[in-house]
């Protein structure tokens, strides 16, 4: 019999260090293959880590809470045998490569089945869990697990907008059950109107915007405490460390433009009656990523990575948008934007959103962006001055659209309009350049048909 230690595993590209956040098992417990044992968290994102080995639990070797450098035992595992992955090539090869030190470039190629290892899929969100007490582990829950339910109910005809309470049981996915949690919304207090009767991502938010307009009305008491003490440490330290390197390297200059929106809302209003675009959200986002792609073609600088020795213009766009989660704000980036159709990234908008919100980014998915775009319009922000995504030269903030007086043809109009913020790093990028790329913005916003040249 025979005891494993199982070393942190860089998830990452390059990560050095993690935070134990909770422990699956305990000392005693036996585990599998594969069995998730432990919920991390990186500079990035949370993940839930396997087990490659089988065995009983001999000792937690690191507490929770407890942040510790990539190669670290966490956990010993006595096996029954010599090894007890001996009789599974799999696994085999899964148990080598966990007992390997942090220095070995090289791993076997089967490490890659191993849950939480590179796999998307089997990144986890934060749960609440009591410490002290080892969790059992969930059943994976993702779109194969969701299939049944939806396939059962695809042929039933869609019923009329009702609060889910008098149709039970509640049908949503996973990802909308989340988001749920995270504002607090009852979804049996929801009004579904997915087309097969499911609650969707717009009914929870609307859902918890109409909560709120009732709970602001009374101003909370003051906690009882004089103060919180939050540590700095995860999401919110990579953050921290990432804006003062962008505001304090690279010299910032700021532009701003008024737009007149309303033909770009009555655009969104086509395509969320388009069946093309059936089931997919469409939002005035999706109008100014176009927008900006269009613009970087006419001024590719804005484009670019400053490094010491030259100026990398990149003849490609990784996307990237910030997104507000419940661990902090993050800036995923859909690669090779360009290349999408208006469909193709409406829907990679909405698939790497709901995969922030659930906690599940990989730190390829926040790497090499090019140009972003910050939407401050949804919290009724007129426009502000967003520090640059470090690396890139260029950030766009746009803010709320609104009805407001606007002169149209000498005539007083309502017209739908917003305001273009536009934050660029002045090494790279001059004043003209920064004007004329937010003047092409604006002007696809105000006529979004020059998207068809």
């Amino acid at each position: 019999m025979s005891v494993s230690e199982f070393p942190l595993p860089d998830v990452g590209e390059g990560l050095t260090e993690a935070e134990i956040v909770s422990w699956r098992v305990k000392p005693g417990d036996a585990v599998a293959i594969n069995q998730v044992i432990v919920e991390i968290e990186t500079a990035k994102s949370l993940v839930e880590l396997p087990s490659p080995f089988a065995g009983t639990v001999d000792a937690l070797l690191v507490e929770e809470g407890q942040t510790v450098e990539v190669g670290t035992p966490i956990i010993a595992v006595r096996g029954e045998g010599p090894d007890a992955a001996a009789d599974d090539p799999v696994a085999s090869s899964a148990a080598d490569t966990a007992t390997t030190t942090a220095h070995e470039s090289e791993q076997p190629a089967s490490n890659a089945v191993l849950v939480g290892y590179g796999a998307k899929g089997h990144v986890a969100s934060r749960r609440t869990r009591g410490r002290g007490a080892a969790a059992a582990p969930s059943p994976a829950a993702g779109p194969a697990s969701a299939a049944p339910a939806a396939s059962s109910v695809a042929a039933a005809p869609r019923p009329t907008s009702v609060p889910v309470a008098q149709s039970l049981p509640v049908i949503a996915k996973p990802p909308i059950r989340k988001l749920a949690k995270d504002l607090d919304v009852d979804l049996t207090q929801v009004t579904a109107t997915g087309l097969a009767g499911e609650i969707t991502r717009d009914d929870v938010i609307r859902h918890a915007q109409q909560a709120s307009v009732f709970r602001n009305i009374q101003t909370p008491a003051w906690p009882s405490e004089r103060e919180d003490r939050i540590p700095v440490k995860g999401v919110r330290k990579a953050i921290a460390a990432g804006m003062v390197k962008s505001a304090f390297s690279a010299p910032h200059v700021s532009v701003f433009v008024d737009v007149d929106a309303t033909r770009t809302m009555e655009f969104v209003k086509r395509l969320k009656a388009s069946p093309d675009f059936a089931g997919i959200k469409v939002s005035p986002l999706l109008i100014m990523a176009k927008a900006m792609m269009w613009a970087v073609r006419r001024n590719p600088t804005v484009n670019s990575t400053w490094t010491d020795t030259e100026i990398i213009v990149h003849h490609y766009v990784n996307f990237g948008f910030a997104a507000a989660t419940p661990r902090g704000l993050v800036v995923p980036n859909i690669k090779n934007a360009q290349d999408l159709s208006l469909r193709e990234l409406a829907q990679a908008i909405e698939a790497m959103t709901i995969t922030a919100r659930d906690g599940k980014l990989q730190p390829a998915d926040m790497a090499d962006g090019t140009i972003t775009i910050t939407n401050i319009g949804v919290f009724g922000m007129d426009t502000g001055t967003p520090i640059l995504n470090p690396g890139e030269v260029a950030i766009v903030a746009l803010g709320t659209i609104k009805q407001k007086p606007w002169v149209v043809d000498g005539e007083v109009r309502p017209r739908f309009v917003t305001t273009l913020g536009g934050s660029f790093d002045h090494r790279v990028v001059d004043g003209d350049v920064a004007s004329r790329f937010l003047a092409d913005v604006a002007s696809v916003i105000e006529e979004p048909a020059l998207l068809l040249d």
